[in-house]
């Protein structure tokens, strides 16, 4: 059986197009700070008639591929988790197919997973007890989380986002699971769901939603520690655990989230609460759960209690969210992506605690450790490959004006067929995938952006992606 099994090697792709929340904020009339404090959100990334959620992802399976040196033969489960429909049946992983196909490679398990933004836990799930399991073969399991968010005009539009982000699975890895705390929640809700097929809009209730994603997080917590006492025969709290990585729809949500663990600890006479907090939190013990939830007094107390462990435990992980937005899959892997760019010197021997959340509802808590590991699996390399400040800092912020127009032709070309995309990418980085054209019968055609030594993969037509 094989031992560690977890992450080996990490690499994000977000598009170069990003449009500042502040501006955004005087275009649509919102209040000042509506959406950067209010929503606790800096900035949005976004896709152009030229990105979508495959082009992105060829981009960062090949990315991966290359910088790690890993031969596509190497692989022999892929799974990926997205909510972003392209087709009702064909999956993206067939597309990322022709990565593996060129290498002579076809015998690859696994499919699309999709529930809303935990479609790339699901995956991830996957592919671990894939490698954990007899079925293992001894290659290299590989998930993608690939979506772009997109909403109408109105007050969710700020929480939009995209990204892919790539994880090679396998044994002794620097970030491993441990498999047996996972808990899980999972129920029937209307809060957020996409029932109209010719729209890539959802349709959300926006207070049902932060409900219930406050409901999970509890009910996961609860399981996750009862899962944890039971096996390692002492209590769980908040000090236990170095980080907490969550899903960010937008990062007031996750602030809110970490104070409600506190509020948990609190409940459960946990040693992480002090004298003071249990004084401050003593009169909302006799509160019902869904009183709770709509308690500001109690949201702000908890906040205040938990800012300190917040700084400490949360906020390294809150980069990618706050700069990129809600890129649902990939939303949660992001902010995990976050803290190894941060912290990746000091990680080694520490637990993260990790909460996926799924609208509809799906939702996770499950915790991973880390360790030095070896080049090129070794968390400074992960660090390095993914390049976190660098493909921030190269970004190109659109004027709103030029956001909304690029929103608008989107919109008008999602499910569309028999078009050419304007094939502009002064913007997209050498080596980046991109949609050339969809034709009559409604094949998706891309390519590769000249400029690096390395082919690329087929298109669907068969000729060889290289750039020309």
């Amino acid at each position: 059986m094989a031992k560690n099994v977890g992450i080996l090697a990490v690499d994000i792709y977000f598009p170069p197009t990003c449009i500042q929340q502040e501006a955004l904020e005087a275009h649509d009339g919102a209040s000042k700070g509506k959406y950067t404090i209010g929503l606790g959100q800096d900035c949005m990334a976004f896709c152009t008639e030229v990105e979508d959620v495959i082009s992105m992802s060829l981009t960062v399976v090949t990315s991966l591929l290359e910088k790690y040196g890993i031969d596509p033969k190497q692989i022999g489960r892929l799974e990926v988790g997205s909510e972003t429909v392209i087709d009702k049946s064909k999956s993206i992983k067939t597309f990322l197919m022709q990565i593996f196909e060129k290498s002579g490679n076809t015998d690859i398990e696994g499919v699309d997973s999709t529930n809303a933004c935990y479609g790339g836990t699901a995956a991830l799930f996957n592919c671990v007890n894939w490698v954990e399991s007899t079925s293992w073969d001894g290659r290299y399991g590989l998930v993608v989380c690939t979506d772009s968010a997109v909403y109408a005009e109105g007050p969710a539009r700020p929480t939009g986002g995209a990204a892919a982000i790539a994880f090679l699975i396998g044994p002794d890895a620097p970030i491993s699971f441990e498999s047996r705390f996972r808990g899980s929640h999972m129920a029937h809700v209307y809060d957020f769901y996409k029932p109209n097929l010719a729209s890539e809009y959802p349709v959300v209730d926006g207070k049902l939603s932060q409900t219930c994603y406050l409901m999970a997080v509890d009910s996961c917590y609860k399981h996750f520690c009862n899962k944890y006492e039971k096996l390692e025969g002492k209590q769980f709290s908040l000090c236990d655990a170095e980080y907490f990585v969550f899903h960010s729809p937008y990062n007031k949500l996750v602030q809110k989230s970490f104070a409600r663990l506190l509020f948990n600890d609190f409940l459960r006479n946990a040693s992480s609460i002090d004298e003071v907090a249990k004084e401050k939190l003593g009169p909302f013990a006799a509160l019902s759960g869904d009183e709770s939830y709509q308690s500001r007094d109690l949201e702000k107390v908890t906040q205040q209690l938990a800012k300190s462990l917040y700084d400490a435990k949360v906020q390294p992980t809150t980069l990618l969210p706050k700069q990129v937005g809600n890129m649902y899959t990939a939303s949660l892997y992001a902010a995990f992506a976050s803290l190894i760019h941060n912290k990746h010197s000091t990680l080694a021997g520490q637990r993260v605690v990790m909460f996926s959340y799924g609208s509809g509802l799906t939702a996770t808590m499950f915790s991973l450790r880390f360790s030095e590991g070896q080049h090129p699996f070794s968390l400074s390399n992960i660090a390095a490959v993914m390049d976190v400040a660098g493909k921030l800092e190269s970004r190109h912020e659109y004027p709103p004006e030029r956001f909304v127009e690029t929103m608008k032709l989107m919109e008008h070309r999602y499910g569309a067929k028999d078009f050419v995309t304007s094939k502009d990418i002064s913007l997209l980085s050498p080596g980046t995938y991109y949609l050339t054209e969809v034709d009559t019968m409604y094949r998706r055609f891309y390519t590769k952006k000249a400029g690096d030594t390395t082919t690329g993969a087929p298109c669907e037509n068969g000729a060889v992606v290289n750039g020309h």
